[in-house]
C-alpha cells in the first residue's frame, strides 16, 4: 500500500485529477501538456488584458503572492479594472462565479493546464524587482553591461580601438557552437571578439553634446595605440591630484559615533515596510562609516521613491542617539514640510525633538527655532537653505544629511563646505549631477546605491507626444475617474492660470489649483496641503513640486513643454508619480519632432528608453553624454575624454587611481582555450541584450561571490540552468582566478592541461609539487605546468580547472 486508509481517503477526496491518466494502459509515458505562463515584467495593463482575455474563456486562474499587503493592492487593482477577485487560503477552491483567486505562498513559477483550463501564476511573473540581471561593484555604479547595446552603437576594444558594433554571431569552433561579438572598423575591416573577453569592449559614451562621433580606427596600424599612450598621460596626471585631494579629507579626524545600542535596534524595527536589501546595505555602510575615526562623506543615490529617507533618518537618528545635532537641507520648502512630518511621525517613540525652519514660519516662531537650536535643546533641525544663514548656529553638530544637492547655488555650496571640513555628510539624490557622479565613480568618494525597487512598484508608463487637447482631457478623465489626482506642469508663472482654465474647459468636472514659487509662503502651503487632502484633482504648477513631495495618489503627470528642461530636471518630476502600486502616466508635451533642438531630442529619447524602474544611474551615465561629462579637473581633460569615450577614459582613471593606492591592477587578459561550450543557448535566453549581460557580467567579475549571485539571478528569472551556462559559470571563475594569478594561457590537448605562467606570477611554487604528484604532472623553468587532469566531462574538467587554480591562490 502506498498511502495509509486515512491518508488514501484524504487524497480521494481531495486530490487533483487530470484525465490524461487514463491513458492506455499499454502506454508507458504519461505527458502533462502544462506550460509556463507569460512573465508581465511590471507590464500590468497587459496582465489585467491576459486575465480579461481567460476570464472570457472561462479559465480558471489563481495567483499566488508573497504577503497579504500585496494582495490587498492586486485584490484592489482588479476590482478597479472590473475583474471579479476571490481572496482564499485553499488551493483546492473552485472561485464559484470564476472569480481570480489570490493566495498566500512562494510558488517559483507559473504554469497553465490548458487542457483543464487552469491557470497557476507566481508573483514574480506579475511584479519583477529589476527588468535586467545588474550587481554592479560600488566602484563602477554604472558603467554598462550592455544591456542597453544596440547594433550601430560605438564601442571601445582595449586592443583595438573605437568600432562599431553589428551583433552577435554564432560559430563553430573545434566542433563547438561559439559566439563572438561583431565590430566593424575604418575601410569595412571586421573583429570578432569571443563573448567571453567582453571586459575588454566598452560602450562608447561621448563626452560632449555634439552629434559628431569619433573616427573609427584601422586595424593593423597604430593610431590607436598612440591614442591610448596620450590618454593614459593624461589620466595619470589627474589621478595623481585626486589622490592627494582624498587622501588630505581621509586625513581629517571625525567624530567616530558609538555601535549600535538598544534603542537604534528598536528604531529599525519601527519601520512599517520591509527593507530592501539595497537599504540594508547602504544603512549598514553608513553606520560603519559614522563609527570610524574619519568624517563621513557619503553619496546615496536611489531612485525617487526607493527609500532615500528612510536611511537618512536612521543616520541622523544615531547621530542625537550620540548626542550630537543632525540638519537636514531641502532644496524647497514644501519638501523641508514634509520631512518634518515624516521625521515626527517616525521618532514620535523617542524622546527626540525635530523642528524645522522655513520661510512658512513666522519671525518669531524662527527667532525660537534658532535660539533653541544654538542651546542643544533642538536635536534635529529641518530646513531650506535658511539654516545656513550666519544668525543659526548649533551646539554640537555631527551631521549633515543634504537632500538633492545639485538645487543649491554656488554660494550656498561654499557655506556647506565650511561645514563639511568637520563633521559626517550624507548625500542625498535620485539623479546625481555628472560632477558629483565623476568623482563617486573615481572610487573617490564613498557612495552606496538603492537600486532595487520597492516590491509591488510599476515603471512609469512614459509618452513623448505633440501638444494634443483631446489627449490631455482623456488623461486627466481617466485619472480622475479612478479616484486619483494629476500634475500638470507649466514653467511659466505668466500664464500658468491659463492653463489651469484650459483643464477646467477641457474636463469641466475636474477641480483645479495652481501654485508657483512666487506666491505667498502661507497661501501656497494650503493649496498644497488642499491638495494633499485630495480637495483639488488637478494641480497647476511650476517645477516647485519637482522635488520631494510624496502624494501616493498622484499617478498621471502632464509636462508641458518638456524640450526645456534638463534630463535630471525630468526624471526627478517623473519620479512624483508611479510612488504607489498603480500604473503610473507620464505625458511629456513637446513642439513637432522638426523643431526641436538635436540636444533636447537626445534628452526626450533617453528618458523613453530609461522608464524601467531603477533606470536613475543609467539615465544620469546618458546625461554624462549628452551635456558633457562636464569639469572633472579642468577643461583640458575634454579633448582626451573626447579621443576614448567617457566609459574608456573612466576605466583608465580607475586604474591610475588604484596604481597610485597600491592596489592590484589585472591588465592582462588570460588566454583560456579548453574546447568546452560555453555559450548561453539561444532557446533559453532569445533576447541578444540579455544574452549580452549575462557575457559581460561575467567576463568582467572582481570577486568570485559574483558567480553565486549571476547563478540565483539566472535561476530565479529564466529557470533551471542548462549545461553550456553551468560550463560558462565555471569559466568566469576560472578566468577571474588565472588573472589574478598572472597566467598567460590554458590549454588542452585530450586529458592534458597546459598552463603558462608569466614571470611575475605571485604563485607559491612551494604548493605545486602536490599537484605535479597527484596529476602526474610537470614544470618547466620557463613556468610551463602540464596536469593530466581525470575529468571526462566539460564540468568536471572545468571544476578539477578551477580547483587547481583555487589550490595556487589559497
Amino acid at each position: 500500500e502506498i498511502f495509509p486508509p486515512r491518508l488514501l481517503q484524504r487524497v480521494r477526496k481531495e486530490a487533483v485529477r487530470f484525465e490524461e491518466l487514463g491513458a492506455p494502459a499499454r502506454k508507458k509515458v504519461f505527458s502533462f501538456s502544462f506550460q509556463p505562463v507569460p512573465r508581465f515584467e511590471n507590464r500590468i495593463p497587459f496582465f489585467l488584458q491576459y486575465l480579461k482575455k481567460l476570464q472570457a474563456e472561462r479559465d480558471l486562474c489563481y495567483i499566488y503572492l508573497s504577503n497579504t499587503g500585496t494582495r490587498q493592492r492586486l485584490a484592489t487593482l482588479l476590482r478597479e479594472s472590473e475583474i471579479p477577485v476571490l481572496e482564499t487560503e485553499s488551493p483546492l477552491a473552485v472561485p464559484p462565479r470564476s472569480e481570480v483567486a489570490l493566495l498566500l505562498g512562494a510558488l517559483p513559477g507559473g504554469f497553465s493546464y490548458p487542457k483543464e483550463k487552469l491557470n497557476f501564476f507566481a508573483e514574480k511573473d506579475i511584479f519583477t524587482e529589476e527588468k535586467v540581471i545588474v550587481n554592479r561593484s560600488s566602484r563602477r555604479p554604472f558603467f554598462s553591461q550592455f544591456q542597453d547595446l544596440r547594433a550601430g552603437d560605438y564601442v571601445v576594444h582595449t586592443d583595438y580601438g573605437i568600432g562599431v558594433f553589428r551583433g552577435l554571431q554564432r560559430l563553430e569552433v573545434e566542433g563547438k557552437g561559439r559566439e563572438f561579438i561583431e565590430l566593424h572598423y575604418r575601410d569595412g575591416d571586421m573583429l570578432l571578439v569571443p563573448v567571453e573577453d567582453l571586459n575588454l569592449v566598452q560602450k562608447f559614451s561621448k563626452a560632449g553634446p555634439g552629434p559628431e562621433l569619433p573616427p573609427l580606427d584601422k586595424l593593423g596600424t597604430n593610431t590607436w595605440e598612440k591614442t591610448r599612450t596620450r590618454a593614459k598621460k593624461a589620466v595619470e596626471a589627474v589621478a595623481k591630484e585626486l589622490v592627494e585631494l582624498y587622501a588630505r579629507r581621509r586625513a581629517l579626524k571625525g567624530h567616530p559615533f558609538s555601535s549600535a545600542g538598544i534603542w537604534e535596534e528598536e528604531f529599525g524595527k519601527t519601520f512599517e515596510y520591509e527593507e530592501t536589501e539595497d537599504q540594508l546595505r547602504s544603512i549598514r555602510e553608513i553606520r560603519d562609516d559614522m563609527e570610524a575615526e574619519r568624517s563621513m562623506d557619503r553619496l546615496l543615490c536611489g531612485d525617487v521613491g526607493y527609500g532615500k529617507t528612510e536611511v537618512a533618518m536612521r543616520a541622523a537618528f544615531k547621530a542625537v542617539m550620540d548626542g550630537k545635532q543632525a540638519a537636514i537641507l531641502c532644496p524647497t520648502t514644501v519638501l523641508a514640510s514634509q520631512h518634518l512630518k515624516t521625521f515626527r511621525d517616525r521618532m514620535v517613540l523617542f524622546p527626540v525633538r525635530v523642528e524645522a525652519l522655513t520661510r512658512l514660519q513666522t519671525v518669531r516662531e524662527q527667532k525660537a527655532v534658532v535660539e533653541d537650536c544654538r542651546k542643544g535643546f533642538v536635536d534635529i533641525l529641518i530646513g531650506t537653505h535658511r539654516i545656513l544663514s550666519k544668525d543659526v548656529g548649533f551646539k554640537d553638530l555631527g551631521l549633515l544629511v543634504i537632500d538633492e544637492e545639485q538645487r543649491f547655488g554656488v554660494g550656498h555650496k561654499e557655506r556647506i563646505k565650511q561645514l563639511k571640513a568637520t563633521i559626517d555628510v550624507l548625500t542625498l539624490t535620485a539623479t546625481p549631477i555628472p560632477r558629483t557622479l565623476n568623482m563617486s565613480l573615481s572610487g573617490l568618494r564613498d557612495i552606496s546605491l538603492i537600486e532595487t525597487p520597492p516590491r509591488d512598484r510599476l515603471a512609469v508608463h512614459t509618452v513623448v507626444t505633440p501638444f494634443n487637447a483631446k489627449l490631455i482631457a482623456s488623461a486627466v478623465r481617466q485619472e480622475i475617474g479612478r479616484g486619483g489626482q494629476v500634475y500638470v506642469i507649466h514653467n511659466r508663472i505668466e500664464d500658468i492660470d491659463k492653463v489651469a482654465e484650459l483643464i477646467v474647459k477641457l474636463v469641466p468636472q475636474a477641480r483645479v489649483v495652481a501654485i508657483h514659487g512666487r506666491m505667498g509662503g502661507p497661501a501656497l502651503e494650503k493649496r498644497m496641503l488642499d491638495f494633499v487632502d485630495r480637495k483639488y484633482d488637478v494641480l497647476v504648477s511650476t517645477t516647485i513640486v519637482e522635488n520631494g513631495i510624496d502624494i501616493p495618489l498622484v499617478n498621471t503627470l502632464i509636462v508641458d513643454r518638456a524640450d526645456l528642461y534638463g534630463l535630471a530636471q525630468l526624471y526627478q518630476l517623473r519620479g512624483r508619480v508611479g510612488r504607489s502600486s498603480r500604473q503610473a502616466y507620464a505625458y511629456f508635451l513637446v513642439p513637432p519632432y522638426i523643431e526641436l533642438t538635436p540636444l533636447a531630442r537626445e534628452r526626450l529619447k533617453a528618458l523613453k528608453e530609461f522608464s524601467e524602474l531603477g533606470s536613475g544611474f543609467r539615465l544620469a551615465a546618458r546625461d554624462l553624454e549628452i551635456r558633457g561629462a562636464g569639469n572633472l579637473l579642468g577643461h583640458r581633460q575634454h579633448g582626451t575624454m573626447e579621443a576614448v569615450g567617457f566609459e574608456y577614459y573612466m576605466k583608465l582613471l580607475d586604474q591610475a587611481i588604484r596604481e597610485l593606492k597600491g592596489e592590484p591592477v589585472e591588465e592582462e587578459n588570460p588566454e583560456i582555450h579548453l574546447k568546452v561550450d560555453i555559450r548561453v543557448p539561444e532557446d533559453y535566453l532569445p533576447q541578444v541584450n540579455l544574452r549580452l549581460n549575462l557575457y559581460k557580467r561575467l567576463a568582467s567579475i572582481e570577486d568570485l561571490t559574483e558567480i553565486d549571485r549571476i547563478r540565483q539571478e539566472a535561476i530565479d528569472r529564466f529557470g533551471p540552468l542548462p549545461d553550456p551556462i553551468e560550463n560558462l559559470l565555471r569559466y568566469g571563475a576560472l578566468k577571474h582566478l588565472a588573472k589574478r594569478l598572472r597566467i598567460r594561457s590554458i590549454d588542452r590537448s585530450e586529458h592534458r592541461v597546459v598552463f603558462r605562467f608569466r614571470p611575475q606570477t605571485p604563485v607559491d611554487w612551494s604548493r605545486v609539487t602536490s599537484l605535479l604528484k597527484r596529476y602526474s604532472g610537470s614544470l618547466s623553468p620557463e613556468g610551463v605546468m602540464s596536469l593530466a587532469l581525470r575529468g571526462t566531462t566539460e564540468r568536471v574538467l572545468l571544476d578539477e580547472t578551477v580547483g587547481v587554480l583555487m589550490e595556487l591562490s589559497n
